[in-house]
């Protein structure tokens, strides 16, 4: 009998090579459909924050244009319980998203201002609004404007800005650490290239000005809160205003915390103490790392032989505010103490927390303003820290970083 070749003989399966062709195909598949369906997500939830703000501010200027006023308190409800209840103007979200609001403490009984923050439910991302609608982008705080410095109400970034990788992005975040070694001169040139959340360009972004920094400063002093006489005392002017990381333990730069309740992180020290990391501002905002931790850049410069500093000086040394002499020359009266207004500022020395100035009367080449002192600068660090010892390009310096404003 003639055998026949069976036509299935040998051919039943893959082989080995064709399985992990297979596999390492659907693998990619997986990863592409992952990746897409993060992004979409994610661009979801950053529409769900921005959607939730402009109703929700919507809903409270609806309020004021009824009662004169905005909420001072609301119920369990999330509805506005005094001055006046009003069961309809209620705060209203969408899926896990969390709120914070707050009245202008300035005029507590009649808040003609407000800051209202809508949040992520891991609080990693936030949007905030004021009564003059100013939406700032994501992780800025909103600053109102002062009279004394001739700035209107503006964004600014919350915490110390930080690079995306090895790029010219800067974005506003809790985590990471600040980027530094980088000029004036850099800063200014990559400000602008802050992004929004949708991946657009921020529009109108810049290297935080010496007017700006100067009205984050006398916004800050004239909050109770802000400061401690360690006996549980808070009134402006009384002890020593928080001047944030700056007694060199551990000597390098730290990570903010998106929880604003924790002010004290990564310093190992806790309440009563000056190394608390958070300032509160009048609307209710709060900022990190207004001084302490790395300088910040302004656009602030000052010309060659103008620096401010005591007659026959040669050598750059810190020197405190409420030295007569160091009004003899060069620095702009707007970047004192005593343009703050605030009842006694002028004779205010480093023991309040501000900080000091270090200049050079010497000084023969321009110099730029670095602002709120670092980790290791002790009572030289402050709100009010000024320091005129790098000129605009110098870019090798790690305790030196900035932040932008809107």
């Amino acid at each position: 009998m003639t055998k026949r070749a069976s036509c299935f003989s040998n051919n039943l399966g893959f082989t080995i090579v064709e399985l992990l062709v297979v596999i390492v195909v659907i693998g990619i598949l997986a990863a592409i459909t992952l990746v897409s369906y993060s992004g979409i997500t994610s661009r979801a939830n950053l529409a769900s924050l921005q959607s939730d703000l402009v109703n929700n501010s919507q809903t409270l200027r609806l309020y004021y244009a009824l009662n004169g006023s905005y909420p001072i308190t609301l119920d369990g409800n999330n509805c506005p319980a005094t001055p006046v209840a009003d069961a309809t103007r209620c705060l209203k979200l969408s899926s896990t998203n969390t709120y914070a609001y707050t009245p202008s403490i300035t005029n507590p009984t009649n808040p003609q201002d407000f800051r209202l923050t809508i949040s992520s439910a891991d609080d990693t991302n936030n949007f905030s609004t004021n009564a003059n609608n100013l939406n700032c982008p994501l992780n800025f705080i909103v600053v109102p404007g002062s009279i004394t410095y001739g700035t209107s109400d503006f964004c600014v970034m919350k915490y110390e800005a930080k690079q995306v990788g090895t790029s010219t992005t800067p974005i506003s975040t809790a985590a990471g650490l600040p980027w530094v070694n980088i000029s004036q001169t850099t800063a200014i040139a990559n400000a602008p290239n802050t992004k929004n959340p949708d991946g657009t360009t921020c529009t109108s972004c810049h290297l935080i000005t010496e007017a700006e920094w100067m009205t984050i400063a006398q916004n800050v002093l004239s909050v109770n809160s802000n400061w401690d006489n360690g006996s549980g005392t808070h009134v402006v002017g009384t002890g020593y205003i928080y001047s944030g990381h700056n007694d060199n333990v551990p000597a390098n730069a730290l990570e903010a915390d998106p929880n604003d309740a924790n002010g004290y992180a990564g310093t190992g020290n806790v309440s009563p103490s000056n190394q608390k990391r958070t300032l509160t501002l009048t609307n209710g905002e709060v900022i990190w790392d207004m001084a302490g931790n790395v300088y910040d850049w302004t656009t602030g410069t000052i010309g060659a032989n103008l620096q401010p500093g005591l007659s026959g000086e040669v050598a750059y040394a810190w020197k405190e505010w409420n030295n007569g002499s160091l009004l003899q020359n060069g620095l702009p009266t707007n970047s004192m103490p005593a343009s703050t207004g605030i009842a006694g500022a002028g004779g205010w020395s480093s023991a309040k927390g501000i900080g000091q100035l270090y200049s050079n009367y010497g000084e023969t080449t321009a110099h730029a303003f670095l602002r709120g002192g670092a980790w290791g600068n002790s009572s030289n660090a402050g709100v009010l820290s000024l320091a005129l010892y790098n000129s605009a390009s110098t870019a090798t310096n790690p305790l030196v970083g900035f932040r932008v404003s809107r």
